[in-house]
């Protein structure tokens, strides 16, 4: 389910809002906002626009729009077309509310107003169910979104110990290593089925001699 929501600016990580938690949420997810924070620092002008973080038993999933980071931290088990629905939903009301103001504001949480737009919004998605329902009655969302298996996934202790990127291109190096990687796996595998195509008549020839020489001289 949706467990919290962090709105921050694009540039700077300037808070902008945030839905308002109660103590139990705030106590269990306290690793994981520190986490987020980290994730703000590591974007940087190109930083995959979608991502989902995995952290333990929960995933962190971003969406940046018009130079607003949108953060959801959810359960590692919750579906990430809904949680990029959800996300989808803020950036499009937060865009057309504050918008125009999002460049000039200087003080953190300018914006707190927008926890009622949050907090209305998440508890559509709190589970599947409700979410799968609330989703065919506007206006099918989740139709309209990309294809999800195209979004980046990392795991956090690849941002914490190895340094990993955000970037696209560090995205594209990973994807062009993989794809190598099965590529060169393929090849193997085809050079050892055309040896077997090419030697196994031989075998077959000589195995059919030695029988016949064995029978003859035994």
């Amino acid at each position: 389910m949706v467990k919290s929501t962090i709105i921050v600016r694009a540039s700077d990580a300037l808070p902008l809002a945030a839905s308002v938690d109660d103590e139990q949420t705030e106590t269990a997810l306290q690793e994981h906002k520190q986490q987020a924070k980290l994730i703000f620092r590591r974007i940087t002008p190109n930083a995959e626009p979608r991502c989902s973080i995995e952290s333990g038993q929960h995933t962190l999933h971003y969406l940046i729009a018009d130079n607003v980071v949108y953060l959801v931290i959810s359960d590692k088990s919750y579906p990430r077309k809904l949680a990029f629905s959800y996300l989808d939903e803020l950036s499009k009301e937060f865009a057309t509310s504050y918008g125009a103001k999002v460049d000039t504001v200087r003080k953190p949480y300018a914006f707190v107003g927008f926890d009622t737009f949050m907090s209305k919004t998440a508890r559509l998605y709190q589970d599947t169910r409700t979410a799968g329902a609330a989703g065919g009655a506007m206006d099918k969302l989740n139709d309209e979104l990309q294809d999800v298996t195209r979004i980046m996934t990392k795991n956090m202790e690849e941002l914490l110990w190895r340094g990993d990127s955000l970037d696209r291109m560090s995205h594209l190096s990973t994807s062009l290593r993989s794809e190598s990687e099965k590529y060169r796996k393929a090849a193997r595998n085809v050079n050892i089925q055309a040896m077997i195509r090419q030697y196994a008549p031989i075998g077959g020839v000589l195995f059919i001699v030695i029988l016949l020489l064995w029978w003859r001289f035994s």
